[in-house]
């Protein structure tokens, strides 16, 4: 079966030198596959190629077997910080590039409002929501299209700990609704385990997979699941080795 998303990075370089260099991977339909890696290493370098906001680099992009050139709503994103426009409503927010939120767009933006838990909350204004709100409105935004993809770089490292958690579990209930993969990068190894069907470390000077770590732990998990313990004791061990030059 064809693979979703195929990535093959022979060189994306700045200035300074590579960031990335022979680099493979894929991503099956449906599947939760979490980078990790040191600072600079090119996590969210890679996110940016696959997305299409950056294309000067060696190398392709394919998504379900067709070669990504620029943007396209057939991949999402969520970035850090929700980045929701203040002066529009929270269903415009959800609905901005696809016209007004009206009708059909009314319909669907009505559909992921109560998936995300903010049913009721279509005219609220940005600054009225909590960051948490805020970033499952932009989780939402993100999947407005149904893109079979969705990119996340570090999306709840703004947020307290147990609105990290209720979000984690968010965003797995709305990604197996829309049936949506995602390639999400974070420095948090607990949620790496607890999220991903695979973990992928990357090396760095230049970024590389280092390992992979599948977590066949079926869903839902329990965070004190002994088994999801190991998988990060694992994770952490190659971390160090990596630094440990």
């Amino acid at each position: 079966m064809t693979a979703l998303l195929e990535v093959h990075i022979d060189r994306k370089a700045y200035a300074h030198g590579p960031v990335l260099e022979r680099l493979a991977l894929e991503l099956a339909r449906g599947e939760v596959v979490v980078l990790v890696g040191a600072s600079g290493c090119g996590k969210s370098t890679l996110l940016r190629i696959v997305s299409g906001l950056d294309a000067d680099y060696e190398g392709r992009v394919r998504l379900d077997g067709q070669a990504r050139h620029g943007i396209r709503p057939d991949i999402g994103m969520v970035f850090q910080e929700p980045r929701l426009l203040p002066w529009l409503s929270v269903a415009d927010n959800i609905a901005f590039g696809h016209g007004p939120a009206t009708g059909a767009n009314a319909a669907r933006v009505r559909q992921l409002l109560e998936q995300i838990g903010l049913a009721g909350h279509a005219s609220a204004l940005p600054k009225q929501l909590s960051g948490g709100q805020a970033q499952r409105v932009a989780i939402a935004r993100a999947l407005f299209a149904q893109p079979p993809l969705l990119l996340l770089d570090e999306p709840f490292s703004a947020v307290d700990a147990f609105t990290r958690m209720k979000l984690q579990d968010l965003l797995l209930d709305v990604a197996a609704r829309n049936r949506t993969a995602l390639l999400l990068v974070t420095h948090d190894i607990d949620e790496a385990v607890y999220l991903g069907d695979r973990v992928l470390v990357l090396d760095r000077d230049p970024g590389r997979l280092r390992r992979a770590y599948r977590v066949t732990v079926p869903r839902p998990r329990d965070r004190r699941d002994a088994r999801l313990a190991q998988v990060k004791s694992e994770v952490l061990t190659e971390l160090y080795d990596s630094h440990a030059l």
